[in-house]
């Protein structure tokens, strides 16, 4: 992390094994997500009186990039059956794991999306079943039928915007799950997967 661990714990809830806990339960969230700014770890107890239940507060707040905030809570709980600390730490840590687990894979959804170049349709050739697509670099790299994602083939026309990958065939450089962005004279909406656009090919 590149702020160390932070804890601040109730002078009950202090011991060697309990800190030992919370660092154990810290490096697995790091695992999870080695880029973590920070980590607090919060244990306090705000009615002295509770006998019962749980007594305890527990949070945990996590920064990580680019902006995300974990935070998870385990209010006290008074009445029931009465609770280990250690239980309901584990349990927050628990909570913790899944969230950041949410996190990382949203991230990589993200990540991929982004990564994937953008081109338009510079020519096509429907009896052969092929054609090229130009970045905004101006490079040219073929795509085949088969290579465009939902059996979009037949909508492809010289001008309509794609997101593709791009492998190395036989024959040089091309295009792998090619999906439509925009079509000429018509935008993605707002807010739709790939709705951001590429600048247009020099000359285009």
């Amino acid at each position: 992390m590149q702020i160390p661990l932070e804890l601040k714990l109730e002078a009950a809830a202090k011991s060697p094994w309990m800190e030992d806990l919370i660092r154990r339960r810290v490096d697995k969230l790091e695992r999870l997500c080695s880029d973590v700014i920070r980590c607090r770890v919060t244990i306090e107890r705000p009615n002295e009186h509770a006998d019962t239940g749980n007594p305890y507060r527990v949070q945990i707040d996590l920064t990580i990039p680019p902006g995300h905030e974990v935070v998870v809570g385990k209010e006290p709980r008074e009445g029931g059956a009465k609770q280990e600390l250690k239980t309901v730490v584990i349990g927050a840590f628990e909570a913790a794991e899944r969230q950041v687990k949410e996190v990382v894979e949203r991230r990589r959804r993200d990540v991929k999306t982004h990564a994937e170049p953008h081109a338009f349709v510079v020519r096509k050739f429907d009896g052969e079943g092929y054609g090229f697509l130009k970045t905004p670099d101006g490079r040219e790299i073929y795509f085949h039928e088969n290579a465009v994602m939902n059996h979009d083939y037949e909508r492809l026309e010289v001008g309509t915007q794609v997101r593709f990958e791009e492998a190395m065939g036989e024959m040089g450089p091309q295009a792998t799950t090619v999906r439509i962005v925009d079509k000429p004279g018509h935008r993605a909406a707002e807010g739709e997967a790939g709705a951001e656009a590429a600048a247009p090919p020099a000359g285009w």
